[in-house]
């Protein structure tokens, strides 16, 4: 390059671009970073630490984090700063009627669209899940959790549906006290999800919608029982006369969240 031209500067659009693109990066970070536990509910989100860590300026962080309190999961305190979400029991219980509710919808649908492949692919998920609970993996079992319940809502072909449905599965994730780390639940919740399949493949809509709106409401009822369970009890401890197979309806589950 000639010493003697100078290089122009960004046009306005690509530098908009540019930061625009650096802003969804950090929010998608920062998302992962809370949904995964790393940022616990409640933590403190200090603007020079992360800055950084992500090796970032205080501008794309400050509207990263205006994006994620939209999305539910930082609330901005003027004057103290931005902080995780804490959902409490009762917020927590309110989001799983409104699931419940959406999942019916879902089930029926699924009862009466879903397609060979699909129904394929729906098995083949249930059938990792039984891995994870013959190897006592709950971390892979709980991604492979979420990732089934959200294909399902994909699959259903609603995408405003979807849409909510996601908002609300990341608040709830806020909930992390009641997950799956009862590793007794696990064989339970597998059990239940091939439930839901086998009633999806049945075509029968009244059954798979009731499967679906079931399954969430047992783990609503599992998440208050949690929430009841005095702190000197062992999580880990099944209950007496807890059994690793289900009952068809109303058996007790771990929280699908």
């Amino acid at each position: 390059m000639n010493a003697d031209v100078l290089p122009l500067p960004a046009h306005p659009t690509i530098a908009l671009l540019q930061t625009s693109s650096l802003v969804n990066v950090v929010h998608g970070e920062l998302e992962r970073m809370i949904l995964s536990g790393r940022l616990a509910s409640g933590e403190k989100l200090t603007e020079l630490t992360l800055a950084a860590q992500l090796g970032i300026s205080r501008g794309p962080l400050r509207e990263a984090f205006r994006m994620l309190e939209e999305a539910g999961l930082v609330r901005i305190t003027k004057n103290r700063g931005v902080f995780v979400r804490d959902i409490s029991v009762g917020e927590a219980v309110e989001i799983f009627d409104l699931r419940a509710a959406m999942d019916e919808l879902v089930g029926r649908k699924l009862a009466e669209n879903i397609t060979a492949p699909q129904l394929k692919e729906i098995r083949g998920m249930v059938d990792a899940m039984e891995k994870a609970v013959k190897d006592k993996d709950a971390y892979h079992y709980h991604l492979l959790n979420l990732k089934f319940h959200d294909r399902l809502v994909e699959l259903a072909g609603n995408s405003k549906l979807a849409e909510i449905y996601r908002k609300l599965i990341k608040e709830l994730s806020l909930f992390r006290r009641l997950n799956l780390e009862d590793g007794w639940l696990m064989p339970i919740s597998a059990a239940e999800h091939r439930l839901i399949v086998k009633a999806i493949a049945s075509g029968d809509a009244d059954a798979a919608g009731k499967a679906m709106f079931e399954h969430v409401m047992d783990s609503k009822a599992r998440t208050i029982e949690h929430n009841l369970r005095p702190q000197s009890r062992t999580p880990a401890t099944a209950p007496a006369g807890a059994v690793s197979t289900p009952k068809t309806t109303r058996s007790p589950i771990a929280q699908d969240q």
